[in-house]
Parts: structure tokens; C-alpha cells; sequence
């Protein structure tokens, strides 16, 4: 049985609430260790960026302040939601349809806050949490999809999710861009965003030291206001995450890594 497994059927047998405790305290150490010792300054630049996002929230989350600072200074952004985000209230259809109008509506009202219009913002519009089971024809039309947008755009940058992310979706959505990059035959910096990885993923159980090599940090001090009001436009899903873990992501400085491609 492979750790992660092991680390499911654990999670069954402890409470809850004792859970999210040690993952919270989990997640705040990892990334205040990261951010303190673990990773050196990522400089501002004026390349274009394209960031894929599993789900609508993970952008802003991740990404945010990077986003806001690029787009001050006039930088294009573009944001690519793969998935329609419908899973994350149950498995009801009528709420499921709901929820992918209201997570949508709060993409845009999100990244309005950002600064990216609604020409710059992409929705592929997969079913939430189906990624990792795609038929290889439908795979490779994703694929596609995603090369026809680096093409269009030509970004400097590329963010996606970490590739250890602890969500099925959220690591597909590297897989999927990755190999959208190949295809294309751009040259691009790959970055990755830590969502659910420190707070899922124990030290050293699920990561290595390799995996949290090369961290960089952004300081969005300047547009932290930004990002935490873009948060905020999130309001179906802030009520749905654990207690304590939108925290991390309301720091002065946002955590990447570049990815060895």
C-alpha cells in the first residue's frame, strides 16, 4: 500500500477537527520555513503570463498578487479554468448546476479585482473532478486546446498547479499543461503554485526535499489589498474549505516554484 493511500485510511479513523488542527499547523510551519529559509527572491519581470487553474478560486489563490502586480504595469494575463468547478458542493445535479453559474460569475468578479478583463479569461469547462479519468481521445482534444491558447498568447510564464498538489485535478492540470507545452514548441518559464500541498501532503511522507526545491517568493505587499478582496469574491467556497486554510494565502508574499523543464 503506497503512502497516500495509508494517509486516506488514517484520516478516516482520526476526528476531524483534530485533523485540520495538524494540518493547519502543518501547512503554517512548511510555508513559514519556505518563506524564511527555504526559498530566495523571484524578481519582478514584464514577461506575459498564462496561469491554468484546475477550479475557479485556485488562481487567486496561488496567484493573486502576482496577477495584480502584472497587471498595474500594463503586463497581460491570461487565466484558464480547466475544470467547471461543479463538485464542490455534493454531488446533487440541480446544486452542482448552480454552483458552476456561481463559481463562474466569481471568477470574473475576482479577477475584475485583479485586473484581467473577461476577453483574457478562459473556461474549458470539464467536468470538476474527472480530469485523471479522461478517455485518451478526450485527453488529447484538451491537450490541444491548451496549445491553440500558448500559441495565441505566446506568455513568457506559465503557472500551474504544484505537481505534487494532493488533488487529483490540481496534478493532471500540471500533467495536461506540460505536455501542451511540448506540443506547442514555445519556450516558457514554468512555475508551479502550492495549494492544498502543505496542508495534505506531511513532510517527507508525501514530499522530499527535491519537490520543494528551487522556491522562490513574491512579495504583493503592494496589492495585497487586491488579492484578499479577490478572495473574498469567493464567497461559495470560503465556506466550504477547512478551517484556518485560506490563512497562508493572505500573506505579504506568494510561493513558487520553477519547475525543471
Amino acid at each position: 500500500m503506497n503512502h497516500k493511500n495509508s494517509l486516506i485510511k488514517l484520516e478516516k479513523i482520526i476526528p476531524k477537527n483534530l485533523i485540520n488542527q495538524i494540518q493547519y499547523i502543518h501547512a503554517s510551519l512548511l510555508s513559514r520555513w519556505i518563506l524564511n529559509w527555504g526559498s530566495q527572491p523571484l524578481i519582478f519581470n514584464q514577461k506575459a503570463a498564462m496561469v491554468f487553474s484546475p477550479h475557479q478560486d485556485d488562481e487567486t489563490l496561488g496567484c493573486g498578487g502576482m496577477i495584480a502586480r502584472k497587471r498595474e504595469q500594463g503586463i497581460p494575463v491570461v487565466v484558464t479554468f480547466l475544470t467547471d468547478g461543479r463538485g464542490s458542493h455534493g454531488l446533487d445535479p440541480h446544486i452542482q448546476n448552480q454552483i458552476i453559474n456561481i463559481r463562474k460569475q466569481e471568477s470574473l468578479t475576482a479577477l475584475n479585482i485583479l485586473g484581467v478583463k473577461p476577453s483574457e479569461i478562459h473556461f474549458l469547462d470539464k467536468e470538476d473532478g474527472t480530469l485523471k479519468d479522461l478517455k485518451i481521445e478526450e485527453k488529447q482534444q484538451l491537450i490541444f486546446r491548451i496549445c491553440e491558447l500558448l500559441q495565441r498568447y505566446q506568455p513568457g510564464e506559465v503557472y500551474v498547479p504544484h505537481h505534487k498538489d494532493c488533488h487529483r485535478d490540481h496534478e493532471v492540470t500540471y500533467e495536461l499543461v506540460k505536455e501542451a507545452i511540448s506540443q506547442s514548441g514555445i519556450t516558457v518559464e514554468l512555475l508551479e503554485y502550492p495549494i492544498w500541498v502543505f496542508w495534505r501532503a506531511p513532510l517527507f511522507i508525501l514530499l522530499n526535499l527535491q519537490d520543494i526545491a528551487f522556491a522562490y517568493r513574491l512579495s504583493i505587499t503592494s496589492v495585497q489589498d487586491k488579492k484578499t478582496r479577490a478572495i473574498a469574491a469567493y464567497h461559495s467556497q470560503l465556506e466550504m474549505l477547512p478551517r484556518g486554510f485560506i490563512q497562508r494565502f493572505l500573506n505579504s508574499e506568494e510561493i513558487f516554484f520553477k519547475a525543471d523543464f
